[in-house]
């Protein structure tokens, strides 16, 4: 079956964290690596800052104080995701809310398995991080099209993002999906081709 495409486009407030080397265990906790199904993982999306002892939620954490519907970008610290490779990590990021990561650099595991769930991990040079964090209400318009950020004063940022994943986020299909688009074409060149 063909899934519909996703917009190109789309804009969103900013929620940021500032601490670098966010690791993928600060993400999401081991403790909640047993499930291997992504719904509800969002919960416990920086769950140990997010909580005190008592499962209260800890008021002055950025995450607390947004609504999520509202706030789908999430602007980091230098190295991103770096440790361990678990794929729960951007699992957890999605079903919380979030589009798109942006850094100055996303560990390269975390940035492949963000990819492969529909999750645009961005890195910007450090001045125009830094230029977005001065404004941290602001609302952004990422166009995957043209691999830009677009900030409310117009300003524009470019940044790289490898061709098939590209394909891949604006035709909203992972890496299988992308193949069965082309079931047809390749039924028909292993007819023509293939003895």
């Amino acid at each position: 079956m063909q899934n519909q495409s996703p917009p190109h486009s789309f804009s969103s407030r900013i929620v940021t964290l500032e601490p670098a080397n966010i690791d993928t265990d600060q993400i999401i906790p081991a403790r909640f690596l047993t499930t291997t199904t992504k719904a509800g993982l969002g919960q416990f999306a920086f769950c140990d800052w997010r909580y005190d002892q008592n499962q209260k939620p800890i008021i002055e954490f950025a995450l607390n104080q947004i609504d999520p519907s509202e706030h789908q970008f999430l602007v980091a610290g230098d190295n991103f995701g770096c440790g361990s490779s678990r794929e729960h990590a951007p699992w957890a990021l999605i079903d919380f809310g979030f589009k798109a990561i942006i850094s100055t650099s996303i560990a390269d595991i975390f940035s492949s398995n963000a990819l492969k769930n529909g999750l645009l991990p961005i890195v910007l040079a450090p001045h125009e991080h830094a230029l977005i964090k001065a404004s941290p209400h602001q609302r952004l318009t990422i166009d995957i099209a043209d691999q830009s950020v677009t900030l409310e004063n117009g300003t524009v940022f470019f940044f790289p993002l490898e061709p098939f994943a590209k394909q891949c986020l604006m035709e909203g299909v992972d890496a299988i999906g992308y193949l069965l688009n082309r079931l047809d074409k390749i039924t028909q060149f292993e007819q023509e081709n293939c003895l």
